[in-house]
């Protein structure tokens, strides 16, 4: 198995991939707004032991291909990554401030893939 990681008390690979998209799709993540943007995902990837495999800020949306360690579900992990990155995209830039006079820059849901190289077959042949 490649890229297995290792906790005190687990062995896992866990891997996938997340999309979400900025409030009615306006193309606000563009320049420096959008090299903050990607800043701020590594940031919060970082401080929660989450390593980006591959990522993409769009202008309008987000692809993020992550592994991530048992202790967080998908939904943690994404609430973490929009909240912090909206609460403080806003708080730097007043255009978006302005665009988005309630406080939401992301779109309600998100779309998420698992991903890895086990297959149904691998899976029914271990149980």
């Amino acid at each position: 198995m490649q890229n297995v990681l290792k906790g005190s008390h687990s062995v896992y690979q866990l891997q996938v991939h997340i999309v979400w998209s900025t409030k009615y799709r306006y193309s606000v993540l563009r320049g420096d707004i959008q090299v903050r943007c990607r800043d701020l995902l590594r940031q919060t990837c970082d401080t929660l032991d989450i390593e980006i495999l591959k990522g993409v800020v769009s202008k309008d949306h987000i692809h993020l291909h992550v592994s991530y360690p048992p202790k967080l579900s998908v939904s943690d992990l994404v609430k973490r990554l929009k909240g912090r990155s909206a609460k403080l995209l806003l708080s730097e830039y007043s255009e978006l401030k302005r665009r988005y006079y309630g406080g939401h820059l992301w779109g309600i849901g998100y779309v998420v893939w698992s991903t890895g190289n086990i297959t149904d077959k691998l899976v029914q042949e271990n149980i």
